[in-house]
């Protein structure tokens, strides 16, 4: 079967996550993806955090997994001249460079545009390309940070905290991965490329909206409740047997869910007791209810509460460490986590594909090894004949 996106180029100029994440979903569904790199160092998540001196750091294998890697030296006429002959044959340039970096080397999107009219320039920035924070950096905690999401994060008695999961570079990923998705249908109607551009600040607003209307309804800033989800009980995280730093489940039992809950825990006289009668009976006597569930989650495993919950209809989650989430045989069978063999590191293990389409599978391929598919792009998309590319490796053009 052919897969959804084969036939697609794309032009990954990006570095760090929030470029590559969404480069990499796009691999993922079957596009052509060309990581673009400097010959000397590449992507600085090569080496950043790297944790092995002779391989690439897992922060880049993460992220890059199902693409090519071409090396040019933008700096250079016959590096960019190369450019521009890969671009013309690209249906997608994507970008995450400071503002202006690309247009001080001319190859912002309107000169790229004009050569290229069908292409899609997709940029990703801190604050975007206009307003007034757009000269402005911006990594992950200072998205949180501006967008409300740290506000909203952690315990009332506790200062703003950022979420581990990365929203604002991730989530932004995702978000780009869309608008170039949106961009290439219109293109089919068209045949014009265009411009598509998401910025950090603008992709964690669109993910706490809820708080926003929370701020709305009540007329002021929603307080930090830790681990509390509303005015349900049960719904926040439980101990669990041994004991451990990660020994919790999540337990959220909406209303209907209340008389399966408590049979499942073993206390279905609970049902009759005007304590417990109602939703807001028991959010007012939440300490006394809270201390009969802990009583009873206290002397099972976590995954052992899970699977009583789960069988009942309740839901429930165990609170896996990173560990326990690498191994879960659910992912394993759902190729979310996947094995790779990198050629400088050996077996690591990864993130597969979230999304799952019936007619179009999707194939985990290891991270390119800085400038490995140069030849091999430069013969496909420029005809460079091998001697003219030993002349261009002893430039520093590649």
């Amino acid at each position: 079967m052919s897969q959804a996106l084969q036939g697609i180029r794309v032009i990954d100029m990006t570095h760090n996550q929030a470029g590559p994440a969404c480069a990499q979903i796009l691999g993922f569904l079957g596009a052509d993806v060309i990581k673009l790199e400097e010959p000397k160092g590449g992507d600085i998540a090569r080496t950043n955090l790297r944790d092995k001196a002779d391989s690439d750091s897992l922060f880049f294998l993460i992220l890059n997994a199902n693409k090519r890697s071409l090396t040019l030296n933008l700096k250079t006429d016959e590096g960019k001249a190369l450019f521009r002959t890969v671009i013309a044959e690209a249906d997608v340039l994507l970008e995450n460079f400071g503002p202006g970096a690309l247009d001080r080397l001319g190859l912002g999107y309107d000169a790229l545009s004009k050569l290229n009219p069908r292409l899609i320039y997709a940029t990703i920035k801190g604050f975007g390309t206009y307003g007034p924070y757009s000269g402005y950096k911006s990594f992950e905690p200072i998205a949180q940070a501006m967008d409300g999401a740290m506000a909203v994060t952690g315990f009332p008695e506790n200062p703003p905290t950022y979420v581990f999961p990365a929203i604002g570079d991730s989530g932004t990923g995702m978000h780009m991965a869309i608008g170039i998705l949106a961009a290439l249908q219109q293109r089919h109607r068209t045949g014009k490329g265009q411009h598509v551009e998401v910025s950090m600040q603008d992709a964690v607003v669109n993910l706490i909206r809820v708080s926003l209307r929370d701020h709305q309804r009540f007329g002021h800033p929603p307080p930090r409740i830790g681990n509390q989800l509303g005015h349900t009980v049960p719904g926040t995280t439980y101990p669990c047997a041994p004991g451990g730093p990660n020994d919790y489940v999540y337990i959220f039992a909406q209303p209907q869910m209340w008389k399966p809950f408590l049979g499942a825990i073993g206390h279905p006289e609970l049902a009759d007791d005007p304590r417990f009668a109602t939703a807001d009976a028991r959010w007012e006597n939440r300490a006394v209810l809270n201390a009969i569930i802990e009583a009873w989650t206290r002397h099972r495993t976590k995954h052992e509460v899970m699977r009583i919950l789960g069988e009942a209809g309740v839901p429930s989650g165990a609170c896996q460490d990173t560990g326990e989430v690498l191994a879960d045989p659910h992912l394993r069978a759902r190729e979310m986590v996947v094995d790779i063999d990198y050629p400088t590191r050996g077996m690591y293990q990864t993130v597969g594909c979230p999304i799952k389409l019936s007619d179009s599978p999707t194939v985990v391929t290891r991270p390119p090894m800085l400038g490995e598919h140069t030849a091999e792009v430069l013969e496909q998309l420029c005809c460079v004949e091998p001697d003219a590319l030993v002349r261009l490796r002893d430039a520093g053009i590649v």
